[in-house]
């Protein structure tokens, strides 16, 4: 007997005997629902042994049949009013399960959202993709799908979305282009770092979607439920469904704020703060411009994680801070990082090191938060250091800069574009999806290993926009990603170290080491940080302007 544990109200599985009912009682069940019509099996019990088992060991049963691939919206809300009716926790199965889990699924569809729907089935060993659009509206058969069609959809619009969009237009005036985004705000979240160090103004670092939205691009105001790759489908929600020739997605990366116990309730108040949320970066300043004693901690959790450099930039900028007001001899900064190295890439280490000195920060790894008592001004840390025991630790704080674990987006996760750890799998070079071949992706989203950064995004449009447009030719992937990421680590107000790597770490600076030697701090790397990336990002990256992005050509295409 396989049991497939949907929720603890609910456990699916294929065709039960007579003989299981005893073993269902000991686990607890308390009713049971057969979906499968009698007959269907030579060697298939009736409901009715079944259901003469369950009476005399005490167990409801109620029989729901349903023609395998044939399940009516009314069988659904008969199934959920059995989930209603029935005292739990409840088996259902059919001759596989899958019929129990699809009518369980559409009965959730008012209730639930997709991605948990989804999440559920999916983990217990059911793809629901199928149902999706029947799952969007509400549960029933769509009659009116209000379809639109493109030559080219974009799921997302932050930065690689709309840099993608521009080059692809750059590049084919003509193609019918969409982003799909529900957002009314564009942020450029890189300056957020440069905001909680009281060097940026919040607002320079917003803009309204409709104002960068691609001249010639449509923008479907509207979130992804589900994707449907086989029929080049996109489901929004609402049911409604957008066609495309060509996808694209990028909608970033989910940041798991409710995954450390008590956070969500304390951010932006008892000196729990984050940089990587717009409406908290000047928190951070207004916490490090009042602290002048006590203990300041700075979190970093497990990769992948976007900007990894970030969590130490807030403790760099905020040490810097302390050393210029005089505060520093009376501020015990603590640096709590999951991993088991201050920066992946060795070549900046030395010069990071001097800042750590400098502000006498310590080092604590492999030291993973898990919950805050901000009331308390208490942190709690997983520490899993690979020569100890596992154990926690609690630590008080004054000030909590806290970098949160991030995964794919749900929706995202649960699609059947999604490789095991769910993130979209593509082919590391070319950002072509590796089983659907009219789907590419960038940005945060992919499962590429580089670093997670605006940087990458902007690297990373002009090789997806040439690609596509080679694909519409008629060619094979033409242009590739070596990787590049940068990482300006704000070391001081002045002075950054400017990581820029590829795969498996290589060196990828871009300018001569004369002017930017980026294993050093250097004011040259701040004035670019303060002075040109923000309107690269806004004049060029967003506009299909490809300065310092050219695409590089792959090798075997061009030879």
């Amino acid at each position: 007997m396989q049991l497939n544990k949907i929720n603890d109200a609910l456990t699916v599985s294929p065709q039960i005997a007579a003989d299981d009912i005893a073993a269902l009682k000991e686990a607890g069940f308390r009713s049971i629902i057969c979906n499968r019509p009698d007959g269907e099996g030579s060697d298939q019990p009736t409901h009715e042994e079944i259901e003469a088992a369950a009476k005399a060991a005490g167990l409801e049963m109620r029989y729901l049949p349903v023609q395998t691939g044939l399940v009516q919206d009314a069988d659904a809300v008969a199934f959920g009013a059995a989930m209603r009716d029935l005292p739990g926790p409840v088996l259902a199965y059919c001759r596989s399960g899958t019929r129990s889990a699809t009518l369980w699924s559409l009965s959730q569809a008012k209730t639930l959202p997709m991605a948990e729907i989804l999440g559920a089935t999916q983990a217990a060993g059911y793809d629901m993709n199928g149902v999706a659009r029947r799952i969007a509206n509400g549960g029933k058969t769509p009659t009116d799908t209000g379809d639109a069609k493109f030559d080219v959809v974009i799921v997302g619009g932050g930065a690689g979305g709309v840099s993608v969009a521009a080059s692809l237009k750059a590049r084919k005036p003509g193609l019918s282009v969409a982003i799909l985004d529900p957002a009314d705000i564009h942020y450029y979240q890189p300056g957020w770092t440069m905001v909680g160090g009281g060097i940026f103004d919040p607002q320079d670092t917003a803009k309204t979607m409709a104002s960068l939205i691609p001249q010639g691009v449509h923008w479907i105001k509207s979130a992804v439920a589900a994707f449907e790759p086989e029929n080049n489908a996109v489901i929004l929600d609402g049911c409604r469904v957008v066609k495309y020739d060509r996808l694209v997605v990028c909608p970033g990366l989910k940041l798991d704020w409710d995954k450390i116990d008590g956070l969500e309730e304390t951010l932006g108040r008892n000196g729990v703060t984050s940089n990587y949320r717009y409406d908290l970066a000047p928190y951070t300043w207004e916490l490090v411009r009042n602290l002048k004693q006590g203990r300041a901690l700075f979190t970093q959790p497990p990769m992948p994680i976007k900007c990894a450099g970030a969590p130490q930039k807030a403790m760099y900028l905020s040490g810097d801070a302390w050393f210029r007001n005089g505060a520093l001899k009376n501020i015990d900064i603590q640096f709590m990082n999951a991993g088991g190295v201050l920066f992946g890439v060795k070549d900046y280490v030395p010069a990071l090191m001097e800042y750590v000195r400098k502000y006498d920060a310590t080092l604590n790894f492999f030291h993973t938060l898990i919950a805050v008592d901000g009331p308390a001004k208490k942190a709690t840390f997983a520490v899993n250091a690979p020569d100890g025991a596992p154990t926690t630790v609690e630590v008080e704080f004054d000030m909590l800069h806290v970098c949160p674990p991030q995964t794919a987006p749900d929706f995202i996760r649960v699609s059947p574009l999604a490789d095991a750890a769910g993130w979209v799998d593509v082919d590391q070079a070319t950002l072509r999806h590796t089983r659907y071949d009219n789907i590419w992706s960038l940005g945060d989203v992919m499962n590429a290993p580089n670093a997670k950064t605006a940087a990458a995004a902007r690297k990373q449009a002009p090789t997806v926009a040439d690609n596509i447009v080679a694909d519409i030719r008629g060619r094979s992937a033409v242009a590739q990603y070596d990787g590049y990421g940068s990482c300006p680590l704000t070391v001081e107000r002045g002075k950054i170290v400017l990581a820029e790597f590829g795969y498996g770490g290589t060196l990828l600076p871009s300018f001569p080491s004369y002017l930017i030697d980026g294993t050093k701090p250097s004011r040259a790397a701040w004035f670019l940080k303060e002075k040109l990336l923000p309107p690269i990002y806004w004049k060029a990256m967003l506009k299909g302007k490809e300065w310092l992005a050219k695409p590089e050509k792959l090798k075997v295409a061009a030879e």
